[in-house]
C-alpha cells in the first residue's frame, strides 16, 4: 500500500473512532461526565512541633487487668470447666479489701458474692457467657457482677497452664453488652452529657495479653436534650468503684450510704451477650 492507501486507511479509523465516541455520548448513558472542582489534598500539620518528647515510658495499660486467679483449675483448657461463681469469689477471697482498681467490689457485693452458695437467688454474679475472644480456637470466660449505684463489673478469663488468667476487668454503668466478633462492646451511660452514651470496643492485644478499649467513641442516644429513654446518666471508669462513680462509703445521688441501708437501687438491664453456637 503506498503513503494516500495509508493516509485514506488512518483517516478512516479517527472517523469511526469519533462516531463511536459522539454516539457514547449523545446516547446519554455511561458518557463521561465532569464531577466538578475536587478539594486539594491537605496533608496533616504537626501542631507545635518543637515540643519535646515525653521523658516517661508509655505505661502498658493491660498490666493492672492481668492477673492469675488464685485456686481455681480448669480441666483440657476448658473455661466451661470452671464455675463463674466460685472464680469471683475466689478473687474476692484473695483480695478482700479492694474497693478500687480492677479487683475492686463494694463491700456488700462482696459479702454477696460470698453468700452465692446459701443464697443463690441474691447472687451478683450473673449467667456466664464463653467466645472465643483471642483468637486461639478456645472460649474465654465472660462474667458480669452486679453492684450499686447501677453499676456492672464485667471480666474476662482465659485458661492457661492449667489454671485461669483475668485479661480483662471493667466497672461501669452498663445499658448492654455484646459481642461482634472477637470484640465486646459495651454501651454505658454518659455521665454530664444528657442524651449520649459511649460505646467501646474491647479487643484482644497480643503484645499486652489482656483486652484493650480498642475503639471509644459518644454516639446519640434517646431524645435530644435529655438521657437515653429509661437510663439515667452515668458515669464511666475502668477500673472498680471508686474510679468513676461514688466510692463504698459516700452518699448515693439518693442520699442513702451505698455501704449500708436498704437494698441497692436497680441495675438497667443488661442485654444479654450472645452465645456461641452449640452453647447452652
Amino acid at each position: 500500500m503506498g503513503p494516500r492507501g495509508v493516509h485514506a486507511a488512518v483517516g478512516a479509523l479517527c472517523a469511526l473512532g469519533a462516531l463511536a465516541l459522539a454516539g457514547c455520548g449523545s446516547a446519554g448513558t455511561g458518557g463521561l461526565e465532569s464531577a466538578g472542582p475536587t478539594s486539594p489534598a491537605v496533608g496533616p500539620v504537626r501542631l507545635w512541633p518543637d515540643l519535646p518528647p515525653a521523658t516517661n515510658p508509655p505505661i502498658d495499660y493491660g498490666e493492672s487487668d492481668i492477673q492469675r486467679v488464685p485456686g481455681i483449675r480448669v480441666t483440657g483448657g476448658d473455661v466451661r470447666s470452671a464455675d463463674a461463681v466460685e472464680v469471683v469469689r475466689a478473687e474476692v477471697r484473695a483480695r478482700p479489701d479492694a474497693r478500687s482498681g480492677a479487683d475492686g467490689l463494694y463491700e456488700e457485693t462482696a459479702r454477696a458474692v460470698e453468700a452465692c452458695v446459701r443464697a443463690p437467688a441474691a447472687c451478683p454474679v450473673m449467667r456466664p457467657y464463653y467466645r472465643d475472644l483471642t483468637g486461639d480456637g478456645r472460649e474465654e470466660l465472660i462474667v458480669g457482677i452486679r453492684m450499686p449505684e447501677q453499676q456492672v463489673a464485667v471480666r474476662v478469663y482465659r485458661a492457661e497452664e492449667g489454671g485461669l488468667t483475668r485479661i480483662m476487668s471493667t466497672v461501669d454503668q452498663v445499658i448492654s453488652v455484646e459481642l461482634a466478633g472477637r470484640d465486646l462492646i459495651m454501651r454505658v451511660g454518659s455521665a454530664g452529657i444528657p442524651g449520649y452514651e459511649y460505646r467501646t470496643a474491647w479487643s484482644w492485644d497480643e503484645r499486652q495479653g489482656s483486652m484493650l478499649p480498642t475503639r471509644d467513641e459518644i454516639v446519640r442516644a434517646g431524645p435530644p436534650g435529655g438521657p437515653p429513654e429509661g437510663r439515667p446518666p452515668g458515669s464511666r471508669s475502668s477500673g472498680g468503684p471508686s474510679s468513676g462513680g461514688p466510692s463504698p462509703s459516700s452518699p448515693s445521688p439518693g442520699g442513702r450510704s451505698s455501704g449500708s441501708g436498704p437494698a441497692p437501687s436497680p441495675v438497667p438491664p443488661v442485654l444479654p451477650v450472645l452465645p456461641p453456637e452449640g452453647a447452652p
